[in-house]
Parts: C-alpha cells; structure tokens; sequence
C-alpha cells in the first residue's frame, strides 16, 4: 500500500505532533513524505489557502494521511485525518486572529471530507462528537506512544527542583505553575520552545532552559522531584508519559486528557488553582515511590510501534 504522509507540521513545530509524523515515518513501511512550504507567513498562506484545500487531496496515493486537521476539502484520494485535539474550539484567546478565524470555518469540511478519522485519546474522540458532529462510527482511536530514550535507566540532573515542559503558549497555565512553586519555595525549571500569546516565565526562583532534546530532557526528567503539568486543554499530552517511562512522579490536570493518559498514576489537580497545585506537588513528594512504580506500569502500554500496528489498520480500513 502507497501511503501520502503529510510532514508540513514538522516546518512549524518539534513539539507533540513533531514526535507523532516522526514515529510513523519510522514504523510504517510504504510511506511517501510530502510537504509544502517553509514556516514563514508566505509559506503558512500557501499551505492553508491553496495546497491544502485543493491540491493536496490530489496526491497518487492509496492513502492520503493527513496528520493534523489541515487537508483536503474535496479529496480523490481516500483521506484519514488525524486529530491531535480541539483547543481552537475550546480556547480561542490562546490562539492569533488567522488561526481561530481560519480553523473553525475550514476544518470541519476537512473532517466531513476524510474517510476515517484518527483521534489521539477518547477524550479527543469525544470532543469530536459534540463539538464538530462527526459521527462515531467514523472514528478510530490511536493513543501516542513514549519514545525509548524515556527510561528510569540514566542520568540525572542535579538540584531540588520541579520541571515543567511545553511550548511558551497559553495552553500550559505556565504562569499559575510558576506561582504554585513560588509558593512552595522550590526551583521551577521550565523546558519548552518560545511560542506565542505573550506568555512570559519570571521570577527568582525560575530557571527557561528553551527547548531541548530528548536526551537532555530524560536527563530533566529523572533529577526532578515531580512534572507538574496542569495544562488547561490537551488532546493527549505527551509529557505525561515521558515522565511516567522516567519514574518520575507526574501533576497534571484533572478532567481531561491527561487524567485519561495517566491512568490513576499521577497527581490530580485544578489547573485554575494556585493552591491545589502547589498542594499536589507536596502530595508528589510525599508519595513519590508509590507514583514512581504505577507511573511506570502505566507509561509500558503506550508504544509508537502499537500507534504504527493501529494506525496501519486505519488505512486499510479507508482504502476497502
């Protein structure tokens, strides 16, 4: 089987979607790379106003696998879409005017127009349902994996401190994780690429390390005393399981997502609670060899090469 893989995201991002395209190209035998301009705005245009709508959706190909929601509105080649999540329906303010202006009037014919749709967690295929309407029976669910240089196994970063990991964007609540370890008087080191929505981290007691690789970033992982990851909206959140596979205990959100992904082997908090979250890293400390073993039984049923086996059956699936 020829499958089309779209990699444009990886022009725009090295974050979740980034490690998603990368671990299938990696897996899936027969795949055909394709892409279309850079990450400028004349690029971002091209893509969004042309060769996505329409020309995309014209690839030889068995399968076309359109890997986040951009694709095609009319395709002639069988299309799965991948959904990483909803956040510009749930959260327009985190996004620029073109994105939350764009996005809500294009993608759901993008969505209507695909064959079978790919949602990352059950959380995200819900809010497929109620929020653009697509019927179940259309959607398949594939969970993310852990990448393998996520192990308990390795070197550790010095210092008491706690991480936190993700883009500088709205999304990840980065300013209350910064007041909660305020309050704790703890280290909060942040690693994450710049992003937008003037999202700043300041503060004595803060230490931006940017973006970093995955080596440097179990490394992070193993020396923390906790990840406090309680972003208001994800569609999965990746981060969770890297620190789980690191043994390292895991804050995150309540409700959502990464509640689903964790597995009852993580801390929950209210994301919109300074107070909750400095208490579920003291709730972290304290519990750490318990969180430590259920995180990493939890993080071993996530695999890149059973997102592959899974997604693999989606295609045939869409060219029967």
């Amino acid at each position: 089987m020829k499958v089309a893989l779209d990699v444009s995201p990886l022009r725009l991002t090295q974050a979740g979607t980034a490690r998603y395209i990368d671990s299938l190209v990696a897996r899936i035998s027969g795949i055909e790379q394709i892409g279309f301009g850079g990450s400028g705005r004349a690029g971002v245009l091209g893509r969004e106003l042309w060769w996505y709508p329409f020309r995309l959706g014209r690839v030889d190909a068995d399968v076309l696998h359109c890997t986040t929601y951009y694709g095609p509105l009319a395709p002639r080649t069988p299309t799965v879409v991948t959904v990483h999540d909803l956040a510009v329906w749930r959260h327009p303010e985190a996004f620029g005017r073109w994105t939350r202006t764009y996005v809500p009037r294009v993608v759901p014919s993008v969505v209507r127009a695909a064959r079978r749709v790919i949602a990352v967690s059950e959380f995200t295929a819900s809010e497929l349902e109620r929020v653009l309407r697509v019927p179940r029976d259309r959607i398949r669910v594939v969970p993310n994996g852990v990448d393998n240089a996520f192990t308990a196994d390795g070197p550790r970063a010095d210092g008491e401190y706690v991480l936190a990991l993700g883009t500088l964007e709205p999304r990840k609540n980065l300013a209350r994780t910064v007041d909660a370890a305020g309050r704790l008087g703890v280290e909060l080191r942040i690693a994450g690429a710049p992003g937008w929505g003037g999202v700043e981290v300041r503060g004595a007691h803060v230490r931006w390390l940017g973006r970093v690789d995955d080596a440097e970033l179990a490394t992070l992982l193993r020396g923390a005393r906790c990840l406090v990851y309680p972003s208001l909206y994800e569609g999965f959140g990746i981060p969770v399981l890297e620190a789980m596979a690191c043994g390292t205990p895991v804050v995150t959100s309540r409700g959502g997502a990464t509640e689903e992904v964790a597995g009852g082997a993580a801390v929950l908090v209210d994301p919109l609670d300074v107070a909750d979250i400095a208490a579920g890293i003291e709730r972290a400390d304290r519990e750490r060899a318990a969180l430590r073993e259920a995180g990493r039984e939890r993080a071993r049923a996530f695999t890149w090469d059973e997102t592959a086996r899974l997604t693999r059956a989606v295609y045939e699936e869409a060219a029967a």
